[in-house]
């Protein structure tokens, strides 16, 4: 009988991921997790960006598979970096692709090898983002005219790209002991105490936040940057609260932020990416949206509240609202008794199943990553039928 050949290895496709860091950090935090969880996969990923200063903290061990590369500012370096033609093209959060890109797709276009180009797009819940999803972009003009890219919206429903999990995620959150990593972490809760973490913008509402909290014994624990310096603040100007300690965290990884939100009966978010990792921690938590000049951010942030309230019965949605509101300087009036909700014990008890519930909801919807995969395929195909 002849011998069997050898099944040959598969070719390891390539993705770019462009990622321009406009402010903070969650441009960088949704690209490294996409990257990730990519390679997670058998992708090979490269990951142009402009700013990765943030990934020495969030991700310092890096990832086989993802190869972090700067900005490109000259087409032969480039060119020298790509000898392996990309599969996908990824242009996130409406970055802009730089010129020496620009010129590889219109270049691999006339060759009929052109990557998918997909313009990955912010997370919203307005309902723009089902029809816009997975609608095709023709170039009109510019380096890249003639070629089409294509709208990919990440999404709380099933007609949206869905969000970002990890495929271990509930695996991880099964094996993950509270008690340990806060013993690692140096943190010691003392009996009766609740824990909060506070990852947030500058917010005017950090002393109300403080005063709501001094309602009940506290441990707040607060992320680097604005939330520790704000509370620091805070606390020198009217003096310490007998029941609430402050616990300065340092700079933690991606994986020990998603410990953090698993840790506590109420987080505080802020951006995209904290945003999706507390939902999926299951716990109450309140988000901070990033604002905006023109005020466009309260639309948004209006369709994502009565989305993330959905499953709380009609009392609790309204305190959650008037908390949220207060916490986002969205409120038109003083609403001082916004916090109420944060010290009812039966108001959290619910606010905790519904944010169970949604979780599980969400969780029965295809994850973010296996649809862009799967949707960049689907176009991969198209274009080699028009060849």
């Amino acid at each position: 009988m002849p011998l069997t050949a050898p099944p040959q290895p598969r070719t390891r496709v390539t993705w770019d991921v462009f990622c321009r860091v406009v402010d903070n950090h969650g441009d960088a935090g949704v690209c490294w997790r996409l990257a990730a969880d990519l390679a997670s996969r058998g992708v090979k990923v490269r990951l142009w960006i402009d700013d990765a200063h943030a990934l020495a903290w969030m991700a310092p061990e890096g990832r086989v598979g993802v190869d972090v590369r700067p900005w490109p500012a000259a087409d032969d370096a480039f060119a020298i970096a790509t000898t392996e033609p990309a599969t996908v093209v990824i242009e996130a959060f409406g970055c802009g692709l730089p010129e020496p890109c620009l010129r590889y797709l219109a270049r691999a276009h006339q060759q009929s090898t052109a990557p998918v180009w997909i313009n990955l797009e912010y997370l919203s819940a307005e309902a723009y983002v089902e029809r816009s999803h997975g609608l095709p972009s023709l170039q009109g003009s510019g380096l890249a005219c003639g070629l089409t890219s294509w709208y990919f919206y990440p999404g709380f429903t099933a007609r949206t790209g869905g969000l970002l999990r990890e495929s271990d995620l509930l695996q991880r959150q099964a094996a993950f002991s509270r008690e340990a990593w806060l013993a690692d972490l140096g943190v010691a809760v003392e009996p009766g105490e609740r824990l909060v973490s506070l990852f947030c913008y500058a917010n005017p509402h950090v002393p109300e936040l403080l005063q709501a909290l001094a309602a009940r014994p506290t441990l707040l624990l607060t992320t680097p940057g604005h939330a520790s310096d704000q509370v620091a603040q805070a606390m020198a100007q009217s003096g310490a609260r007998d029941n609430v300690r402050i616990h300065p965290l340092p700079w933690l990884t991606q994986l020990d932020f998603d410990h953090l939100l698993m840790c506590c009966e109420l987080n505080l978010v802020r951006g995209e990416d904290s945003l999706v990792r507390a939902i999926w921690a299951g716990r109450p938590f309140l988000w901070q949206i990033y604002p905006q000049h023109d005020g466009a951010h309260a639309t948004k942030f209006a369709a994502f509240l009565t989305r993330a309230s959905q499953a709380a019965e009609p009392a609790v949605a309204e305190a959650i609202r008037r908390a949220a509101w207060r916490w986002n300087h969205l409120s038109t009036t003083a609403d001082h008794d916004a916090w109420s909700l944060l010290n009812s014990p039966s108001q959290m008890s619910a606010w905790a199943q519904s944010c169970s519930a949604w979780r599980s909801d969400l969780l029965a919807q295809t994850d973010l990553t296996t649809q862009l995969m799967a949707f960049a395929n689907a176009k991969s195909s198209l274009q080699q039928a028009k060849i």
